[in-house]
């Protein structure tokens, strides 16, 4: 993990009331900047020199996209934004970031949306951004390329408000000459885009939970759902992106596995389409800067009928993780 938090002053040159609003040109940048990771991302897959080093065990990987993109994402928006608070997941050395790496665009499209009035005058300092460069790590180096996001989310007073997600292998089962990669993003108040949103048939419990990191906690919790069909796949954003499109009806993961950088951008976007995201508790995590990474209680996403799975958790499930 590398804490980036830039305490230089903004410019002090006036700004027009008609300029869009920080929240709105924060996402734009992520935006614009998650496209660009996408890139690397496929470029490293393509040069087939993908750089793996274990971290704590064979199951958490890092690779050279894994440093180039937290790289890029984390020099960018720093740049442009100094004094947002920027949390990425990998420990990377304090050194000068290539040029090449900087991305210095932001997508029009989220510039002309109007942002919602509770969010319209955030300062800077007020923003944590938690970064997660390549979601899936695992996954891409097994060619699991469906599994892999790229994630950067947004909180505000411990909340997770904006989020974008970038799938930088959509559509590769299409093959060779397909039209790569796909970005999604959501303010809470304002919605989320680019994807169609569907939902699970009614009467239908299909539940997406891990396909690495299982156990028998992990095991009785999704069985406690009473599940038509169980889909284990790899990483949080993948997950989330499932449920949005209606390929599953629920996320449950009763493990201790996922971290803050998982799951802030994937919240943002499930909760602005009317989803929810807590832990095994029903509890809702905070995303402020000082908080433990860790999310220790698990992981409880759906797009609807919240209240009907976290009634499901076992009790015996609920005590492992308290």
């Amino acid at each position: 993990m590398r804490l980036y938090l830039l305490n230089t002053c903004p410019c002090s040159a006036l700004v027009m009331a008609s300029s869009p609003a920080l929240l709105m040109r924060l996402v734009a940048s992520a935006y614009s900047v998650a496209e660009k990771a996408g890139v690397i991302v496929r470029r490293v897959m393509e040069s087939k020199e993908l750089g793996i080093v274990e971290k704590s065990g064979a199951d958490d990987l890092q690779t050279l996209a894994d440093r180039l993109v937290q790289k890029s994402i984390c020099a960018s928006l720093a740049g442009r934004f100094p004094r947002v608070t920027i949390i990425g997941e990998e420990d990377l050395p304090d050194e000068a970031v290539e040029e090449d790496l900087i991305e210095r665009d932001q997508a029009e499209e989220i510039l002309e949306k109007t942002c919602p009035p509770e969010y319209s005058c955030l300062k800077e300092e007020e923003l944590v951004v938690w970064v997660d460069p390549l979601d899936g790590t695992k996954e891409y180096t097994e060619g699991l390329l469906d599994h892999v996001t790229v994630l950067i989310g947004i909180a505000h007073g411990g909340k997770a408000i904006a989020g974008v997600i970038n799938q930088p292998f959509y559509n590769y089962q299409k093959g060779p000459g397909a039209a790569l990669g796909r970005t999604l993003w959501g303010v809470l108040g304002l919605g989320a885009f680019g994807f169609q949103l569907q939902e699970v048939p009614d009467g239908h419990r299909i539940i997406t939970t891990t396909r690495s990191h299982s156990n028998k906690v992990v095991t009785d919790c999704v069985q406690a759902m009473e599940p038509h069909d169980v889909i284990r796949v790899g990483g949080a954003g993948n997950k989330i992106v499932q449920l949005v499109e209606g390929k599953a009806s629920a996320y449950v993961f009763a493990s201790p596995g996922c971290k803050k950088w998982d799951t802030c951008a994937p919240e943002a976007i499930l909760q602005a389409v009317g989803g929810t995201l807590t832990d095994i508790h029903g509890k809702a995590y905070c995303y402020d800067a000082g908080v433990a990474h860790m999310n220790s209680a698990g992981v409880l996403a759906t797009l609807r009928d919240h209240q009907y799975y976290l009634s499901r958790v076992p009790e015996s499930v609920r005590k492992v993780l308290n």
